[in-house]
């Protein structure tokens, strides 16, 4: 049987992929950090038919200890509120690192983002690797691959439990009674970890999608723990490769991460590039796959792909120039091809994905770990 089409993401965050990217936008530099920018962005790739928005983050500004640049961000969760309030199909899913954010806001925060855009949310699980960034969030540092793998797992597990702390009917607003909660249906969570323990339950109500969709690195979380594997590899069969080993690991669904700098009708991507290497390196990563050259090569390239990973996550090199030519260009001829599908309107993210909706783990009937939700309690309890 054929595989399903592609799902296409792209990743939003500041003026494209490149460090020195904001010195070709066609904005001017105080519209960067404006609603009308990200609104106008999110809105065009939700035209275009992308499934998907990513909004990257960090405490530390984006030039961070990289010379000349950007000096300030708006919060990734921020910036998802609004997008999910300006746009009406698309998926959006800021990233969120639990290296040193408290698990019990981020539960509520993203639970708050699937409410506020019916089901469209999403997260991509991040972590905090720069020491300044334990500085600036007043922690002690994690450091190494397995502490910062353990918050990022240890984090994951508390807010998907207390994104479950809800069952789906706990809410019962009934006036005739004067009851608004069936106190039976909130649940204590009771994680003990290595280094703190939540009490739970949550102060949000339970997502529309009952969970929101997420996205992960395939070596930092469990296979049992993620929605969407984020792999790659310096080259098409490496990507493969990967794709295929995240699906044999049990993941749902594995998407490919491009870095792109396409042709435009005014310079080649190879002159663009080249501009922009005079400001600031264009680091490669191992994790991935970096395509230069035409639309019809990235065409050709994605459905390459497409045998072996479910959908892809874009990163273009200057979103004003390449997200252009991706609208006009490279999407148009996946859809034609039916190498990539559409999002359809009035649909929840999971849905868009193929993924289904999972039910409450605490879902039993039978009430016996019931807590109230005006006594739920948070310990964290900091042993680093």
């Amino acid at each position: 049987m054929p595989r399903p089409a592609l799902r296409l993401a792209v990743e939003l965050d500041g003026d494209g992929a490149h460090p020195a990217a904001w010195r070709r936008a066609s904005h001017a530099p105080a519209e960067l950090l404006t609603p009308r920018r990200i609104a106008r962005t999110a809105a065009a790739a939700e035209n275009a038919g992308f499934t998907l928005v990513t909004l990257d983050d960090s405490i530390l500004p984006p030039s961070s200890g990289a010379g000349a640049g950007p000096v300030g961000r708006i919060g990734a969760v921020e910036r998802a509120a609004f997008v999910a309030a300006a746009t009406s199909v698309v998926g959006v899913a800021p990233v969120v690192a639990t290296t040193y954010a408290e698990p019990f806001h981020v539960s509520s925060q993203l639970s708050s983002l699937d409410h506020v855009s019916a089901g469209r949310a999403g997260w991509v699980v991040g972590t905090e690797e720069d020491p300044t960034a334990a500085r600036a969030w007043g922690r002690p540092l994690v450091e190494g691959p397995e502490a910062l793998a353990r918050e990022a797992r240890d984090g994951l597990r508390v807010v998907r439990d207390l994104w479950d702390s809800w069952e789906d009917d706990a809410v019962i607003r009934s006036v005739a009674t004067s009851r608004y909660l069936d106190r039976e249906r909130l649940h204590a969570i009771d994680f003990e970890g290595e280094t703190y323990s939540v009490k739970g339950p949550s102060i949000v109500p339970r997502p529309p999608q009952g969970r929101p969709v997420v996205l992960a690195r395939q070596d930092l979380v469990p296979a049992e723990l993620t929605d969407v594997a984020l792999v790659g590899g310096t080259t098409a069969a490496e990507t493969g490769a990967a794709g295929e080993a995240a699906k044999a690991a049990g993941v749902p669904l594995a998407f490919a991460e491009i870095e792109v700098a396409l042709d435009t009708p005014r310079e080649t991507a190879r002159e663009r590039i080249a501009d922009l290497e005079r400001y600031s390196p264009w680091a490669e990563r191992p994790d991935r796959l970096r395509y230069s050259g035409s639309a019809g090569g990235l065409v050709a390239l994605l459905a390459e792909l497409a045998s072996h990973v479910d959908g892809v996550r874009l990163l273009p090199l200057v979103l004003d120039e390449d997200l252009s030519v991706l609208s006009r260009l490279v999407l148009p001829e996946l859809f034609v091809r039916r190498l990539a599908t559409r999002p359809l309107p009035g649909t929840t993210l999971r849905t868009s994905l193929g993924l289904p909706r999972p039910a409450s783990r605490f879902a039993t009937g039978t009430g016996t770990d019931a807590v109230s939700a005006t006594a739920a309690a948070l310990v964290r309890e900091e042993t680093r």
